[in-house]
């Protein structure tokens, strides 16, 4: 099925027992959201909202929410695609074996955004107030667009093949932004629009912005894909549509001909406070001056659906999208990165906090394996695309096990720590970027990265008990396992720096006091160890988006040789809430009893919720 609009993938999608309506009128704020985490939760189904309360418009959510039904809506193009971007990375595998990609030429065709003279989205125009006001959490400072594509164009480099379609927040009102007028634009660090702003501003400009909503679906999932260097979003978005992405220019605009709303407006150089906003690691991001769009038009199609999300701590529904984009591009890596062998973001661990990588290490084969290749795969890494942002990288040596396999996280993570060498395996970059959204380090953008690489024979025995005597200092308890050889404990409340920081000192010289086995090979320490241990994505979450690496790694028999940092006993993470992080999530008691009603008998989502 090719679809040439959002509402041609609803109707597909009921008709096939993908979607149910909502006829009850409901509240976009925080109401909505609640729901569709409630239904993502449960893997259900998409779900219209046909009445939403201070807007004309229905709304869709959870069209992406399970990884059956994303796969069910690209099912006519997606192994086209696939073997696209395989013979754009690798021209050689066509040459190989031509009769796999018959497909190409037409495939290729459908990329080529085609422009015209009408588009169905420019036929009615509204007022931003108008538009569903979602809002998804009770500490957001306003309603958000949650899947935006957001378009630009480098005013150095003009043109539609020379875009860049991305998805970055837009809160809709709140704050200082002037009703009616105004909009928050937020891009994170290392983002293609930053660089058309740059430009755009020392050529003494505004940066003219295009943003859609709805239309075909491979509109969406192109503004989150990342893609290989001369393929624009648009391009992607045709060819997975199967349909070339039709655009018309208006008044120097990029307009998208089968998008359902489209918002234009100009940035230049004002800022205001966007935010709080209740972000895909589980925390509010909190309140930073970004640009203002200052908006010109807000267009909409006859029939046009207000797609939306809710984002928070993983999975949510975005995390469909790592798991397609995975699909797609997971042959790729050793193409694009020679001796990298895989590659897997964390999506428990909120993504860029932790990278799982595997890479040949040959550079010596006739001796004793350790980590060498692999260390200069694992610094090629953090300087390629959005792995750059990835803060904990750990890298193992693909010849220590070829059947090892970077998505069985528990696997390998006992296959990293089972080789480890504490003394000689970490290395830190400290102030150094970070993730935008990642308030682990002590301010926006700013952080450290830690490399774990592991290779050779294996050096320890993981244990999954403790021995008998063994004993923490006052403060401390609560000891259980996450996983073997991984021990977490409750520690006293993280008050400041100078405190927290004596308290693990305290931790580590009694541990250095103590009799360890030598399978223990981390300590985590958190507020609730067991939370934390409960399952596997508690302890991702907790462990690796509640530390920065050069202020939190400590380890037990600690030193310093020649300005390298080491240890010769356990490795352990401060993982304990601390005041300069954001607050985690919660949802509003008050709202959750309202949604209750829609689950009861002769509710839309009975059974469902």
């Amino acid at each position: 099925m090719r679809y040439g609009s959002l509402k041609e993938c609803v109707i597909d999608l009921e008709r096939n027992g993908h979607l149910i309506r909502i006829a009850e009128e409901v509240d976009p704020d925080l109401e909505m959201a609640e729901i569709q985490r409630r239904v993502y939760r449960n893997q259900g189904p998409a779900l219209l909202f046909e009445r939403v309360k201070g807007s004309p418009f229905p709304a869709v959510s959870n069209l992406f929410g399970t990884l059956e039904r994303s796969r069910f809506i690209f099912r006519s193009t997606f192994e086209q695609v696939r073997l696209l971007l395989q013979a754009k990375v690798d021209l050689t595998a066509v040459l190989k074996a031509p009769w796999n990609y018959l497909s190409l030429p037409q495939t290729a065709w459908k990329a080529l955004p085609r422009k015209v003279k009408k588009a169905p989205v420019m036929e009615y125009t509204t007022t931003l107030d108008r538009l569903p006001q979602i809002k998804s959490w009770p500490k957001d400072g306003g309603p958000f667009i949650l899947l935006p594509q957001v378009l630009s164009e480098d005013p150095c480099r003009p043109g539609i093949m020379h875009s860049n379609m991305g998805m970055y927040r837009i809160q809709l009102g709140g704050n200082t932004y002037v009703a009616n007028r105004e909009v928050g634009l937020h891009y994170q660090i290392r983002r293609d629009i930053g660089i058309h702003h740059a430009h755009a501003l020392a050529r003494g400009e505004s940066l003219r912005v295009t943003i859609f909503l709805g239309g075909p679906p491979s509109h969406t999932f192109a503004a989150v894909m990342p893609l290989p260097e001369g393929m624009p979003e648009v391009a992607f978005a045709g060819a997975l549509a199967g349909r070339r992405f039709r655009y018309r220019r208006e008044r120097g605009y990029v307009i998208s001909a089968d998008a359902d709303f489209c918002i234009t407006g100009t940035v230049s150089t004002r800022t205001g406070p966007e935010g709080p906003f209740g972000d895909h690691l589980g925390y509010y991001s909190l309140q930073h001056d970004f640009p203002i769009l200052e908006v010109e038009r807000v267009y909409h199609r006859r029939d046009a659906i207000w797609p939306f999300t809710v984002v928070g701590r993983p999975p949510q529904e975005d995390s469909s999208f790592g798991r397609l984009i995975h699909e797609l591009t997971d042959s790729l890596v050793p193409e694009s990165l020679p001796g990298v062998h895989a590659l897997h973001a964390v999506d428990a661990a909120g993504v860029h906090p932790l990278l799982l990588a595997i890479g040949r290490e040959g550079y010596i084969p006739y001796r004793r394996r350790r980590p060498m290749e692999i260390l200069t795969l694992a610094n090629s890494l953090l300087g390629f695309g959005h792995c750059s942002l990835a803060k904990y990288l750990f890298i193992t040596a693909y010849e220590d096990n070829p059947a090892l396999d970077v998505h069985d996280i528990s696997a390998y993570l006992q296959h990293l720590f089972e080789r480890v060498d504490w003394r000689r395996d970490l290395h830190f970059q400290t102030r150094t970027t970070m993730d935008t959204l990642d308030y682990s380090g002590k301010g926006l953008n700013m952080g450290s990265k830690v490399i774990i690489a592991a290779a050779g024979k294996r050096r320890r025995r993981l244990v999954t008990g403790l021995e008998e005597g063994f004993s923490l200092p006052p403060g401390f308890g609560g000891p259980r396992f996450a996983l073997p050889g991984v021990l977490v404990v409750k520690g006293p409340e993280f008050m400041d720096e100078r405190s927290g920081a004596g308290q693990l000192t305290t931790l580590v010289g009694h541990l250095e006091r103590s009799e360890l086995s030598r399978g223990l090979a981390l300590i985590v320490v958190t507020e609730d160890s067991e939370f934390t241990a409960r399952d596997l994505n508690n302890f991702l979450w907790v462990t690796f988006t509640r530390s920065d690496p050069a202020a939190d790694i400590r380890g037990v028999g600690e030193f310093y040789r020649q300005k390298h940092w080491g240890c010769t006993g356990p490795l352990v993470i401060d993982a304990r809430l601390k005041p300069h992080h954001a607050p985690p999530l919660r949802e509003d008691p008050a709202v959750s009893r309202r949604v209750d009603r829609l689950g009861a008998p002769g509710g839309s989502l009975h059974g469902i919720i």
